[in-house]
């Protein structure tokens, strides 16, 4: 109970933690990018006119550049072969393709996704290094007719990034996804060619498609491909996209038959040279096509060419400088992290998925078998417990709410004495309770130490072998006492967890606590009960025999919180711990974001506090090895891990209702919001509270929830940084009165 006042979130490790979220939205949308599920438009256009374009374009060669800024077409050179393979690379089938190309000794030109290139760099690796030619076939192979001019010149620049990457080049070449011949330009996709080349890029279509994509059979794969009376062709293939079985089978039947009738085979830009020198005057040898034009850089803006490529086949490729070099292979570190990342994910939520919903059913089923045996009308924990109980209050400055506590106990129906242990109190506490002149009250002051000292304190000065402890915002009913002492009837039983209930529940953040509480105390804390691993004794309400706490120690100030500090302590001990449901107290819980966090965070921290300092328990025999290898092991995975995933879960739904399927994730996220609110009505049943609350709930999971999974967070940040938290005193307003017996303050 130190009273400094931080700020309600430290700065410094919010950061880190939002750091970490930016970090995991970061990854899931350059996954998203890369498998074409982020930005993904996959409208084509067809049947517009086309007024606008030249003519000598439309009924030209497959080979469209701008030297001059005047459109220029090129055929393939009679009995000349460019064979051009789209959408790659892929794992599965280029690699087959190139070792095809290599063991027949012709070169291919490989029009290349960028977002592929960036997660198969070794294959584009492999395909230079084979004298093959690469070009531009987009990053996210969308229509570019449709698309702004940012977004053009941001195809090209990721791809021409994804290059440097892989291969340390960029490339003059580019093929716009879904285009065939040159009669297919329209009006829309004119300018689009237009800027490419004005940026000194060569457009390629095709003049003969294998139609491979549509799986024909390899006999008509290779009629389609085959050139009529022996002209030249740009031929289309396809090395991804599909099942390309039928393209490997053809392929190498088709360049054979191609070379038995007297055909070359060559690159784009190898045919480019053979037609310029066609067409040279004579005397004089053509320049690579790239000649006369300005290339382009991986931002699109226009370059000066740099010399002719040492391999003629290989002109369309210029080295990438230092600069675009580093930033391609920064971008392939990035996805080569995301492609790790993803699938790891993925995994490990599906684990804790299944383990959450495994979790909902065994609350399910331990919570109604705990009901039925605790309820049944022969039950009873052995003789009833009718002696004079010491009730500790430890009290820093609670002057609105001392009063209803204090009275709340003079109510009661057990014999009890009140022992007030006021922690150095500056707003009047302690003349406040002995003004109201309870006989059974005596009032213990101390300097300034913490909650713990102050209850360790009230146990030494307890005159009863049994000690209630509860906080100082907190009110019991009539009979809270009476039903909280019973199990001690049992011998074996050392300790008793009471149902602590939110009185302030008529506010939201109320509302949100309130079904938090219903669910904990009703479903986790009978799971905890049977299996006889509970975690926590709660500060409002809890029991203890005297003895117990003092062989143990008492409540140590190891931790924050000392609650899970000594029920631990007890477990290891031998005792057991038990629920009380009917035994009810009524808290003020807090009344802002501010305070709530503030709560959370110390509970969060000191809960992973008191199992970092039980951790050997793991290893132990007997009652404290079974509670480190039952109980703790529960804790840890339903109240830090799963925890910690959670967010991911909802980020991944939210991801893919944006980006993937929305009606389908929309229903897996009702699902699991209809499982939890089965559960909690079930929690509501047992508990007898009205329904009406559990409408809060859809709005719990969207905001409160998340709130909590911060906390924990910034908790698990603040231990990994070895940060210390101190005692923090809630603001409290004293809202909550004293019930009376049975009161459901609903």
């Amino acid at each position: 109970m130190s009273r400094s006042r931080p700020s309600a979130i430290p700065g410094p490790r919010v950061v880190i933690a939002l750091l970490l979220l930016l970090g995991l939205v970061s990854v899931m949308l350059l996954d998203g990018y890369l498998r074409a599920e982020v930005g993904n438009d996959q409208r084509i256009r067809s049947g517009a006119s086309a007024d606008e374009v030249p003519d000598s374009v439309l009924d030209g060669g497959p080979l469209l550049s701008f030297p001059g800024g005047t459109a220029r077409t090129q055929s393939v050179p009679d009995k000349t072969i460019v064979l051009t393979f789209d959408d790659g690379p892929d794992p599965e089938w280029t690699g087959k393709v190139l070792d095809v190309l290599d063991d027949n000794d012709v070169p291919g030109t490989f029009f290349l996704v960028g977002s592929m290139v960036s997660r198969y760099p070794d294959l584009v690796r492999d395909m230079v290094a084979g004298g093959n030619e690469v070009g531009v076939h987009t990053f996210t192979h969308v229509d570019l007719s449709y698309q702004s001019a940012s977004r053009v010149t941001r195809e090209l620049a990721q791809t021409q990034l994804a290059l440097a990457g892989a291969a340390g080049i960029t490339t003059t070449l580019f093929r716009a996804p879904y285009s065939s011949t040159n009669d297919a330009i329209d009006d829309y996709s004119w300018p689009v060619y237009e800027k490419l080349g004005a940026l000194g890029y060569t457009s390629v279509f095709i003049d003969t498609d294998s139609e491979d994509w549509q799986q024909p059979g390899v006999d008509k794969i290779i009629d389609l491909a085959t050139p009529k009376s022996g002209k030249g062709a740009s031929v289309l293939f396809h090395d991804s996209g599909g099942n390309r079985e039928q393209t490997l089978e053809a392929l190498p039947r088709y360049i054979k038959k191609m070379k038995a009738q007297g055909y070359t085979f060559t690159t784009v830009s190898g045919a480019q040279q053979l037609d310029e020198q066609a067409q040279a005057p004579s005397g004089q040898s053509g320049q690579s096509g790239q000649s006369g034009q300005d290339t382009a850089d991986r931002a699109g803006q226009a370059v000066d060419p740099p010399a002719a490529a040492s391999d003629p086949e290989q002109a369309a490729h210029r080295k990438a400088d230092a600069t675009i070099l580093w930033e391609g292979r920064a971008l392939l570190a990035a996805v080569a992290v995301a492609e790790w990342t993803m699938p790891g994910l993925a995994a490990v939520l599906t684990v804790v998925g299944v383990a959450v919903l495994g979790r909902f059913g065994l609350m399910l089923v331990l919570a109604r078998s705990h009901y039925r045996r605790r309820n049944r009308r022969r039950f009873v924990w052995g003789p009833a417990v009718t002696g004079p109980v010491s009730v500790i209050v430890p009290a820093y400055n609670e002057k609105e709410c001392i009063a209803h506590t204090l009275n709340s106990l003079a109510s009661s129906t057990h014999p009890i004495e009140i022992i007030l242990v006021d922690d150095g109190s500056t707003d009047g506490t302690p003349e406040i309770a002995e003004s109201l002149g309870l006989p059974n009250l005596r009032v213990v002051r101390q300097e300034n130490a913490g909650k713990s000292a102050a209850l360790n304190n009230g146990v030494r000065q307890a005159r009863y072998d049994i000690v209630v402890m509860m906080d100082g915002d907190t009110v019991f009913e009539p009979d809270t006492v009476h039903r909280l002492v019973q199990p001690f009837g049992d011998p074996a039983v050392g300790a008793v967890a009471g149902n602590a209930k939110v009185g302030n529940r008529n506010t939201v953040i109320g509302a949100w606590q309130h079904i938090e509480y219903v669910m904990g105390f009703n479903l986790d804390r009978r799971m905890y009960d049977l299996l006889r691993c509970m975690p926590t004794i709660p500060g409002a309400i809890g029991a203890f025999r005297r003895r117990a706490v003092l062989a143990v120690g008492g409540m140590s100030e190891d931790t924050l919180a000392e609650d899970t500090d000594i029920t631990i302590a007890l477990h290891r001990a031998g005792w057991r711990v038990v629920y009380a449901e009917h035994a009810r107290a009524w808290t003020e819980a807090p009344a802002s974001l501010g305070q709530l966090w503030r709560q959370r965070y110390r509970w969060s921290y000191g809960t992973m506090q008191a199992l970092w300092k039980h951790r050997r328990s793991v290893t132990d025999r007997g009652p404290s090895g079974r509670f480190g290898r039952v109980g703790m092991p529960l804790v840890v995975l339903f109240q830090i891990i799963t925890p910690l995933f959670a967010p991911l879960i909802d980020v991944f739904t939210l991801y893919a209702m944006l980006f993937v399927d929305f009606r389908a994730s929309l229903l897996a996220w009702l699902t699991i919001l209809l499982v939890q609110l089965l559960c909690a009505a079930y929690a509501f049943r047992l508990d007898r509270e009205k329904y009406r609350y559990l409408l809060m709930m859809p709005l719990q999971q969207l905001a409160y929830r998340q709130l909590m999974y911060l906390v924990l967070i910034h908790s698990c940040v603040t231990a990994a940084t070895g940060g210390r938290l101190r005692w923090q005193k809630l603001k409290r307003t004293g809202v909550v009165g004293s019930p009376t017996s049975g009161t459901e303050s609903r």
